[in-house]
C-alpha cells in the first residue's frame, strides 16, 4: 500500500465553560472508572476501539510496559459500558503543565452511530475539568473516525496547531 499522508489536529479548551455538553441521550449508558485494569483488558479495549482508526502505537508495548503505564497516577481509565457489555472508553492523562489530556477516546464499532460520542465526550471533559487544570486537550487525526473533529469542534474545543506526516497504513 502506498504511504498516506495524515493530518493530526490539536485542540483545547482553556475554561470549563467553553463545553457545550451533548443533550441528554435516552437510556444513557453506564460510565465508570476503571481502578487495576487486567493488563489484557486494556489491551482488548485499545485494539477494538482503535482497530477501524489504525491506532499501532501501543500495540507493541510488553505486559510490564502496560503495567508501569496503568498504575501510573497522572493515567485515569474510563469504561463507558451498556448493559455489561464494554461499548468505549477515555483515558485522560494529567500532565506538569497543569493540563488535562483526554489522550485516547472512543467507542467500540459495534456502538457507533448511537449518538453516544458527544455523550462520552461530554463525560470526558467534565471529569477532566473536576480535576481542576489550567486546560482539557486532546488531538485527532484524519484517520479517527470521520465524526471525532466535527464531535471535537461541537462540544467547545477550538483548534490549536495542525500538523501532516506520512504513514503506511497495514494492507
Amino acid at each position: 500500500m502506498p504511504p498516506v499522508t495524515v493530518v493530526r489536529t490539536y485542540l483545547e479548551m482553556r475554561s470549563s465553560r467553553d463545553l457545550r455538553p451533548v443533550e441528554a441521550v435516552r437510556f444513557p449508558p453506564r460510565l465508570e472508572r476503571i481502578q487495576g485494569c487486567p493488563v489484557s483488558f486494556f489491551r482488548y479495549l485499545y485494539a477494538e476501539v482503535g482497530r477501524p482508526h489504525h491506532w499501532t502505537d501501543r500495540l507493541s508495548w510488553t505486559d510490564e510496559q502496560v503495567s508501569r503505564h496503568l498504575a501510573d497516577p497522572a493515567v485515569e481509565l474510563w469504561l463507558l459500558t451498556s448493559g455489561a457489555v464494554p461499548a468505549g472508553y477515555f483515558e485522560l492523562r494529567t500532565h506538569d503543565d497543569r493540563s488535562v489530556e483526554i489522550a485516547y477516546f472512543g467507542l467500540l464499532p459495534e456502538f457507533v452511530g448511537r449518538g453516544w460520542g458527544g455523550y462520552l465526550l461530554t463525560r470526558a471533559v467534565e471529569t477532566a475539568w473536576a480535576m481542576l487544570p489550567d486546560r482539557v486537550w486532546l488531538h485527532t487525526c484524519t484517520l479517527d473516525h470521520p465524526a471525532a473533529l466535527p464531535n471535537y469542534l461541537r462540544r467547545g474545543f477550538r483548534p490549536v496547531r495542525e500538523e501532516a506526516y506520512t504513514t503506511e497504513l497495514p494492507a
